[in-house]
C-alpha cells in the first residue's frame, strides 16, 4: 500500500478524530480510504447517469403528448 502524507484543515481534522473516537473507524487511513471509495462509487454512478442523459439527448425529441408517451411506455412493458 502506498504511503502518503497529507494535511487537513482544523475542522476536517477534528471531524476525522471524532469518527475515530466514536469507534466508527480504527484509523484516519481507514476513514480516508472509505471516503475515497465512496467518492469513486459516486463518480461511477454520475458517469452512468451522464451517459444515459447524453444518449437520450442524441435520440431526439418527440411531439407526442404526455398521455401518448405513457401509453407507448406501457405497451412496451407488456411486450
Amino acid at each position: 500500500m502506498a504511503r502518503q502524507s497529507i494535511s487537513f484543515t482544523e475542522p476536517n481534522d477534528e471531524w476525522l478524530k471524532s469518527q475515530i473516537e466514536s469507534k466508527e473507524y480504527s484509523s484516519k487511513s481507514e476513514l480516508v480510504n472509505d471516503l475515497i471509495r465512496q467518492a469513486r462509487n459516486q463518480q461511477i454512478q454520475i458517469n452512468y447517469i451522464k451517459s444515459k442523459l447524453e444518449k437520450a439527448e442524441k435520440s431526439g425529441f418527440t411531439n407526442d403528448s404526455k398521455e401518448q408517451i405513457l401509453a407507448k411506455s406501457k405497451s412496451l412493458l407488456n411486450e
